[in-house]
């Protein structure tokens, strides 16, 4: 094996702590303020506002932030999570959600899109059934007419015998031709006798 002496032991621990404090006066003199040593984003925009950048390069800076931590620092202790597609905040466990609040964040946007469309929906058929109300109170809000009065030409004649009726129709065409008035006569009296006879019997 190798042994050290005593001396030696003595320099290693010396360099060992003069390298420790020369890193330590390096990261005062920086300000301390690595971005990438930031624990959640609001500790990183401390750390890029420290630095005294120029206004472009701490927008740039501040965005790369934002882009790197999700959640944002609350002040009661914790973190949350603004989800700009529904509109809501989701409690999380660090500065950025894990796989699992992930998963969570999903399932409720898709438990948001469901009533999203639910809403569309009732929305219109509610719409449809205005514009049905509105069509019937427009129809309901026009005049009706004239109103309907009976004439003489407008009552319907009573049913007529068929003998009547036949009688008449021969009464009109013997006017016209007395031929067939005469023919139509006499074959009227033959059926009479006929059926006068029959009954007799």
């Amino acid at each position: 094996m190798f042994h050290l002496d005593y001396g030696v032991r003595v320099l290693l621990a010396a360099v060992a702590a003069a390298a420790s404090i020369a890193l330590s006066v390096v990261w005062l003199l920086s300000g301390g303020s690595s971005p990438d040593l930031a624990r959640d984003y609001e500790d990183c925009v401390e750390r890029m506002q420290a630095q005294g950048l120029p206004d472009e390069e701490l927008n740039s800076a501040l965005s790369g932030c934002g882009a790197r931590f999700a959640g944002r620092r609350k002040p009661e202790g914790g973190y949350s999570y603004y989800d700009f597609m529904q509109d809501r905040k989701f409690d999380i466990a660090g500065p950025n959600p894990t796989g699992e609040e992930r998963k969570a964040i999903d399932r409720e946007y898709i438990t948001y899109l469901e009533g999203q469309r639910r809403e569309a929906i009732s929305e219109a058929l509610a719409k449809q059934q205005n514009d049905k109300l509105r069509a019937d109170i427009e129809t309901a809000r026009q005049p009706a007419g004239a109103p309907l009065s009976l004439t003489p030409g407008g009552v319907v004649p009573l049913p007529v015998p068929r003998r009547v009726a036949e009688q008449r129709g021969r009464a009109q065409r013997c006017s016209e031709d007395t031929l067939f008035c005469t023919i139509s006569k006499l074959s009227s009296a033959v059926k009479d006798a006929f059926a006068s006879s029959k009954g007799r019997n």
